[in-house]
């Protein structure tokens, strides 16, 4: 790491630690003008592309299903903070994927899993918008496999 007042290649990291935003913050001091600055560090990570519907592609966008997530969980008893941890959980396994493309309904079906379990109302939100259904049967088949995977625990 270069000095940023003389220069000099050689510093030590007196101090390291995480930022929220996923980075590393250290601290370090300059072997040759024993002056301090600070560096971050982040993970360079490749882009993962999103294969729409349609067949088009563009760049993953957490912020796409933070909206999607957010309209689900509109006047539901469900946090930011809970908001945040499944789309972080989301991108986390979107990102992890080996492969570099990962579809639409793949994407669709981890939200769908992780607001299940966040608020049934908010699932059935989303997965209404999502699956598009056609007709109230097909919702009613989605309410009643909801109903039975309740009923499943309790056997």
């Amino acid at each position: 790491m270069k000095c940023i007042y003389c220069n000099c290649t050689e510093s030590r990291v007196v101090d390291s630690r995480p930022t929220e935003d996923g980075a590393i913050r250290r601290r370090r001091v300059c072997e040759g003008c024993q002056r301090r600055f600070t560096t971050y560090e982040k993970i360079e990570m490749l882009p993962v592309f999103v294969v729409k519907k349609d067949k088009r592609r563009e760049a993953f966008d957490a912020a796409k299903v933070r909206s999607g997530i957010v309209k689900a969980c509109e006047k539901r008893p469900v946090s930011l903070e809970e908001i945040e941890r499944l789309v972080r959980r989301v991108e986390t396994t979107v990102c992890q994927q080996p492969e570099q493309e990962v579809t639409s309904e793949q994407i669709g079906l981890i939200v769908m899993e992780g607001l299940k379990s966040l608020d049934e109302v908010a699932y059935i939100r989303f997965a209404s918008v999502y699956r598009q259904f056609k007709d109230v049967q097909s919702f009613m088949q989605e309410l009643q496999q909801l109903l039975d995977n309740q009923k499943k625990p309790e056997e």
